[in-house]
C-alpha cells in the first residue's frame, strides 16, 4: 500500500469516528441545502476533520469538498463526507465517505469507507482495486440477458433504461456509491446514475477502472464536473450506452 492510499485510510478513520458516532442519533442536526438535498452536522464535521488533516499532514495539497468548496491547486482531495445522506438521516446503513486524490486533473488514488456496512474499498492507479484486503475484479458477464443492473432511482432516467432493464436478468436499486463498488466487486454488471457531481463519482470511477471495468457518461463520453454516470464490467458498456443514448 502506497503513501497516498495509506493517508486516505487515515482520513477515512477520522471521518468514520464522526459519522458512526452520530448515525441514528435522535438529536442529529439536519438542514436543507438550496438544491433541496439534506445536509447533517456529521457531513460538515467529517469534512472539516478531513480538511484539518490534509492541511496539517500534506503540504501543497488542497480539498474540493461537497460542503465547503474548493481550495484550488493542482493537487487536491475530492471529498464527499457522506455519500447517501438521505440514507444516513433515515437510519439506512448504505452511506459512505468518498475520497479521491487528484493530481493535475487525474485521480491517482481513491477510497470508499462504509462503516455501517463494515466495508472499505480502495484503489491506486496502476495497482488494482481492493476491498477489505481482497483484490477486486469486475464480472465476465458478456450478455445483457445474464446481467445484474442497478440504479439509484428511476427519476430522470432516460427511456432507454427501461429497455435495458427489461432485457437484464435482474434489475436492482442498490444506489449511490454502493452499486458502483458492487460493479468493481463483480456482483453487479451495469450501474447508472442520471447525474452526479465530481465528488460523487471520482472515487468509484477509479475503483471500477482498476478492477477492469469502464466508466463514462450515458452517451459514452468522459465524465465531467456534473452529469450522467455509467459504470460497467466493460463487456456490456457499449450496448448499455447504445440503449441509454437512443
Amino acid at each position: 500500500m502506497g503513501p497516498d492510499v495509506a493517508f486516505a485510510h487515515e482520513l477515512a478513520d477520522a471521518a468514520d469516528a464522526i459519522t458512526v458516532a452520530r448515525f441514528r442519533a435522535l438529536d442529529l442536526g439536519v438542514e436543507t441545502k438550496p438544491d433541496l438535498s439534506p445536509v447533517t452536522e456529521a457531513d460538515r464535521a467529517a469534512e472539516e476533520a478531513i480538511r484539518d488533516l490534509v492541511s496539517r499532514r500534506r503540504d501543497g495539497e488542497g480539498v474540493l469538498g461537497e460542503e465547503f468548496g474548493d481550495d484550488g491547486g493542482d493537487v487536491r482531495w475530492i471529498v464527499d463526507p457522506i455519500d447517501g445522506t438521505r440514507n444516513y438521516v433515515r437510519g439506512v446503513p448504505v452511506w459512505a465517505t468518498l475520497l479521491a486524490l487528484e493530481r493535475e486533473g487525474r485521480v491517482d488514488a481513491a477510497l470508499v469507507s462504509s462503516p455501517a456496512l463494515g466495508r472499505r474499498w480502495w484503489a491506486a492507479r496502476g495497482e488494482g482495486a481492493w476491498a477489505n484486503g481482497d483484490r477486486l475484479a469486475v464480472s465476465r458477464i458478456a450478455r445483457l440477458d445474464d446481467a445484474v443492473v442497478s440504479i439509484s432511482s428511476p427519476t430522470q432516467m432516460p427511456p432507454g433504461w427501461s429497455a435495458l432493464a427489461q432485457r437484464a436478468w435482474n434489475e436492482r436499486g442498490f444506489g449511490d456509491f454502493w452499486q458502483h463498488c458492487l460493479v468493481a466487486e463483480g456482483s453487479v454488471d451495469v450501474a447508472a446514475e442520471p447525474w452526479l457531481m465530481l465528488w460523487d463519482y471520482a472515487a468509484v470511477q477509479l475503483l471500477v477502472e482498476e478492477a477492469g471495468g469502464r466508466c463514462t457518461t450515458f452517451d459514452g463520453g468522459a465524465s465531467y464536473e456534473r452529469g450522467s454516470f455509467l459504470s460497467s464490467n466493460g463487456r456490456l458498456h457499449d450496448e448499455a450506452v447504445a440503449l441509454l443514448s437512443a
